[in-house]
């Protein structure tokens, strides 16, 4: 227990790091901004691009691994939806909104470091490859089901399906992951290798990704704090942290994946919620108390629960 603890504690250390700072005004809230950026545009895609490029996919199928993780979304966002609704007597965007905040999980800043701490090289593959689906299933379904919500709600003329593909696929061509993630699948398959300099450049800058990535989402915490309805919030922090990784779990060992593979999807499942719930919570400008609650439970309880898993499964 004492190797899991110390694999998974420095990683939250590093978040609460990044909040200190900002909390105690040694640096100001627009350097965590400025990093976060530097992370998702540059650090991020480039170890997606590394791993995708020299990684061996003969050792297991991605729909096996789509299916396991995209079951426990489903469930976990279903569950958070009907918590909101029937029983804490939500409207149909806060229910949305409990559903994305219950499910959707902080791949990228907290997933990808704690993976390939506690699994190593064959988990980032797992992670890298739930990538390349994972944003634009979540964005459509979200952004989807909220517009619909959002109509039922205050009766706004519905947008056409195609104009709501539209937006989503122009931003996510723009994405750097998917362009990290694109660029390393095309050099994967043509073969091709990369000369030392650029290789150890590459390497470099893949690096730096875990540690900017925690001291970013601590930085950025200072904004969130806890608001509104506490008793929802720990409903949907408790499905984020317990129920998610439970069912995403029990989903693998019946698909029969990998143990390694199994470990990493189950540790991304477990990890905190991700700023996505508060973007999507900020673009309809309903439910900000939600998604920044269950931000900040999931971030000050998620050691507990995320050295818990990784004993669990190790």
């Amino acid at each position: 227990m004492s190797l899991i603890f110390l694999n998974v504690v420095p990683l939250f250390v590093l978040i609460l790091t990044g909040w200190l700072i900002v909390r105690f005004r040694y640096l100001p809230e627009t350097v965590g901004q400025a990093l976060g950026d530097f992370v998702f545009r540059v650090a991020v895609p480039v170890l997606l691009f590394r791993t995708i490029a020299e990684a061996d996919f003969s050792d297991g199928s991605p729909w096996r691994l789509w299916a396991a993780y995209f079951f426990g979304v489903f469930v976990t966002w279903t569950l958070g939806n009907l918590i909101a609704t029937l029983g804490f007597g939500r409207d149909a965007r806060i229910g949305v909104l409990a559903g994305v905040s219950s499910a959707f999980a902080n791949t990228v800043f907290i997933g990808l470091p704690l993976v390939s701490r506690v699994v190593g090289e064959h988990g980032i593959v797992a992670v890298s490859i739930l990538l390349s689906v994972h944003l634009p299933v979540m964005m459509i379904a979200g952004t989807i089901l909220m517009e619909r919500a959002d109509r039922k709600v205050t009766g706004a003329s519905p947008r056409p399906i195609v104009a709501i593909l539209a937006d989503i696929a122009r931003n996510l061509v723009k994405n750097p992951l998917v362009i990290g993630l694109l660029c390393g699948a095309i050099v994967q398959q043509l073969g091709l290798g990369m000369p030392v300099p650029l290789k150890s450049v590459v390497d470099q800058l893949a690096g730096m990704a875990a540690p900017a990535a925690l001291i970013s989402i601590g930085m950025a915490l200072d904004r969130y704090g806890i608001r509104g309805n506490i008793g929802l919030s720990a409903a949907t922090s408790l499905l984020k942290l317990a129920v998610f990784p439970a069912v995403v779990l029990v989903a693998c060992r019946m698909l029969g994946i990998d143990a390694a593979w199994t470990q990493a999807l189950v540790l991304t499942a477990a990890v905190p919620t991700g700023v996505n719930a508060w973007l999507i919570a900020n673009h309809f400008n309903v439910g900000h108390g939600l998604a920044s609650s269950t931000i900040t439970l999931t971030t000050a309880f998620g050691v507990v629960s995320v050295s818990a898993w990784a004993y669990f499964l190790l």
